[in-house]
């Protein structure tokens, strides 16, 4: 079985491109704290992601440096060789699923949404949005 579980912060804005076949593609870094601290300091591994076709568009519209996230989804590896003639190894984490770990109106100032939030803290869901247009069930 291939299935990973992440927790951690976005460092950039995801980049977007769209396939010829108009499949969003977003790529992006997250930043994994490690359980042990190195002389005291905490360390972070940067994972390299890629979310295709909803979770693409979904990353587009609602990630954003500094968010902190957890995805679930598989470990893919993959080599090509470059202009140089050396081979290049890859390693990824292909998104199957984004989850938020935070609430918006916490300590971070995330730019990308400007959804209103209920009293519970829940996002209002704007109008117009159909139900198979949403990321979860």
């Amino acid at each position: 079985m291939n299935k990973v579980i992440l927790i951690g912060r976005v460092v950039a804005d995801p980049e977007v491109r769209y396939s010829q076949s108009n499949v969003a593609i977003a790529r992006y870094t997250l930043a994994v704290d490690r359980m042990r601290k190195k002389d005291g300091e905490q360390t972070a591994d940067f994972i390299q992601c890629v979310a295709l076709g909803k979770q693409g568009e979904f990353a587009e519209k609602y990630l954003c440096k500094g968010m902190k996230i957890a995805v679930v989804g598989s470990w893919q590896t993959g080599s090509y060789t470059n202009k140089s003639g050396q081979k290049v190894y890859t390693n990824e984490c292909l998104v199957n699923e984004h989850h938020f770990c935070e609430r918006k109106n916490g300590n971070t100032n995330f730019e990308k949404t400007n959804e209103t939030t209920d009293s519970d803290g829940f996002v209002n869901v704007p109008d117009g949005v159909e139900d198979e247009d949403l990321p979860f069930n």
